[in-house]
């Protein structure tokens, strides 16, 4: 299965802040300090960011009942899946994470100083989330050459395809051992800034569709203006 590890990875002290469920506004306002750790944390993080994706692509047979039926015999089931990729003629499944390292050495700080500990979990989650919109974006100029569309990344924990019922389909499609990934029996990724995710491909993908909007925590999430 193909791995890409050549990502340069782009964050900024608001997304550090976002990262730990912070809003950024109020933080700049308010709280100079948690500003100056975000933007500290993004100095420590950048040699221990290890961004590692694994993905391949597999043409779909069937959709049917919910159930995306795949040519090497995977499957993929729930009714977001069944929604967002009945015009696909092809998946692209993706696990990608940047290690443990940061995961390690922010654990290590959060003993002596939470705040700065915090700020670097912080940076680990805009890290993880910035090479998941790297390899999307990739993704997307590699189809587009070829006339094709891609769906939006859905992800297991999103409304219509719980975690307990993604996370198996994914880690079955994919060898996540070639990237040192592993899921556990409740169904967490360790690395913890890990995240798996689908693509559908195809000439006629709907490209109006918001990640937001099937995110479980779209009734309280303060970032939707910044997501879309």
């Amino acid at each position: 299965m193909p791995v890409l590890t050549d990502w340069s990875l782009m964050i900024d002290a608001d997304a550090v802040l976002r990262g730990q469920g912070a809003n950024p506004d109020v933080i700049r306002t308010r709280s100079p300090r948690f500003l100056q750790s975000a933007e500290r944390a993004i100095s420590e993080a950048r040699s221990l960011l290890r961004p590692k994706v694994l993905y391949q692509r597999l043409p779909v047979v069937e959709v049917r009942h919910e159930q995306i039926r795949l040519k090497d015999g995977g499957r993929l089931q729930g009714p977001l899946l069944a929604e967002h990729l009945v015009g696909a003629h092809d998946v692209i499944a993706v696990i990608c994470t940047i290690g443990d390292a940061l995961e390690m050495y922010s654990s290590k700080v959060s003993r002596n100083d939470t705040v700065q500990g915090l700020a670097l979990d912080g940076a680990g989650s805009a890290a993880v989330e910035a090479l998941a919109n790297a390899f999307c974006a990739y993704s997307e100029s590699q189809t587009r050459q070829v006339g094709e569309h891609s769906s939006i990344p859905l992800s297991p924990g999103m409304i219509g395809w719980p975690v307990e019922q993604g996370q198996p389909q994914m880690f079955k499609i994919l060898d996540s051992s070639e990237i040192g990934v592993q899921l556990s029996s409740s169904m967490m990724m360790t690395p913890r800034k890990s995240l798996s995710f689908v693509i559908g491909l195809g000439e006629r993908m709907d490209t109006s569709a918001r990640t937001c909007d099937f995110c479980s925590l779209k009734e309280t999430c303060r970032y939707q203006d910044h997501y879309a």
